[in-house]
């Protein structure tokens, strides 16, 4: 069995033979094979620490821009929070204001507000409350029914300037020049309109409202209504002048309830602002009886302010 092999090597010196055992031979074979595998691992290795690496990029580059969205969201989350907390800021003072302003409203018609309650709950009594002053206002005759300029002749004993004599005068001579516009001064029916010279009033208008008042205008210059028909709160109903029993131009205004006389002044001066002084003022009126009448009733668009005191609030500011 030949258990060598010859290498034969040829250089410029010549030829050379070299003889080498089989096991060497093996071994270089084992080492070449060795050599071969290892750089085969080596190759292989390098290549997945590659990929591993450029997947490790990858997700480094995920997770930065994660990050980057993730921080962005935070700023616009305390942005919110910020814009928020501001917002409540501004609500809070908002309500406190509410709150302030219902307590006037409160104090202006007598609600006493407890402490327990709601903001929602206070402002649905005062709003029962408000509506019920607006009926009250509408129904029963308030405020002037010319641009007020003053009286003349008050309610009461006086002596009368036509006929010379003391007598009570009923109602209140307001001071007007010619064809200065009347408007009624509740909502009501026209009992009548027109001449009415038995009572010296010249041209006079009746008007009669609900629970018992009625409202008298005499020494009109003009009368623009018709008997029967209904008029309300803020409607123009004549013009003053100086007709019948009168001793220059102005306006009897007269008020009665259940055909008593009483006094139209508090009347004239009632408004949302003293809406509780009328009920010390004037004690001839049952008002409690009146209040419970119309507690439940609710008067849609209301008149909010009667142009003779929109005309007065005008020369005012002249």
């Amino acid at each position: 069995m030949n258990d060598h092999f010859t290498i034969t090597i040829n250089d410029d010196h010549g030829v050379k033979q070299f003889n080498l055992h089989q096991i060497v031979k093996k071994g270089i074979r084992y080492a070449a094979l060795f050599l071969g595998f290892v750089g085969l691992i080596a190759v292989g290795t390098i290549l997945y620490l590659d990929y591993a690496v450029d997947q490790i990029e990858i997700k480094r580059e995920n997770t930065q821009l994660a990050y980057n969205t993730l921080k962005e969201k935070n700023a616009q989350l305390d942005q919110s929070m910020r814009d928020t907390q501001m917002a409540l800021l501004v609500k809070k003072k908002e309500l406190n204001e509410v709150s302030d302003s219902l307590s006037e409203i409160e104090t202006l018609i007598g609600l006493a507000p407890v402490q327990e309650m709601t903001l929602q709950e206070r402002v649905s009594i005062t709003k029962l409350n408000s509506e019920h002053m607006a009926t009250l206002l509408q129904f029963i005759p308030s405020g002037s029914p010319i641009e007020y300029k003053g009286v003349t002749s008050k309610f009461g004993y006086r002596v009368h300037p036509t006929l010379k004599r003391k007598e009570f005068h009923r109602g209140l001579d307001m001071k007007a020049r010619m064809k200065t516009p009347v408007y009624a001064t509740a909502d009501g029916i026209v009992e009548y309109a027109g001449l009415h010279k038995k009572s010296g009033f010249g041209r006079l208008v009746i008007l009669q409202h609900n629970y018992g008042f009625r409202t008298y205008f005499g020494h009109l210059n003009k009368i623009v209504i018709k008997s029967g028909r209904f008029v309300r709160k803020g409607d123009l109903i004549a013009y003053t002048g100086n007709s019948g029993m009168s001793s220059g131009p102005h306006l009897h205004y007269e008020l009665r309830f259940i055909q008593r006389a009483v006094n139209p002044f508090y009347f004239v001066k009632w408004n949302i602002q003293n809406y509780k002084d009328i009920f010390e003022k004037e004690k001839k009126i049952p008002w409690q009886s009146l209040i419970t009448a119309t507690a439940h009733i609710k008067v849609p668009n209301p008149t909010q302010t009667l142009p003779s005191s929109q005309l007065a609030l005008r020369s005012k500011v002249k």
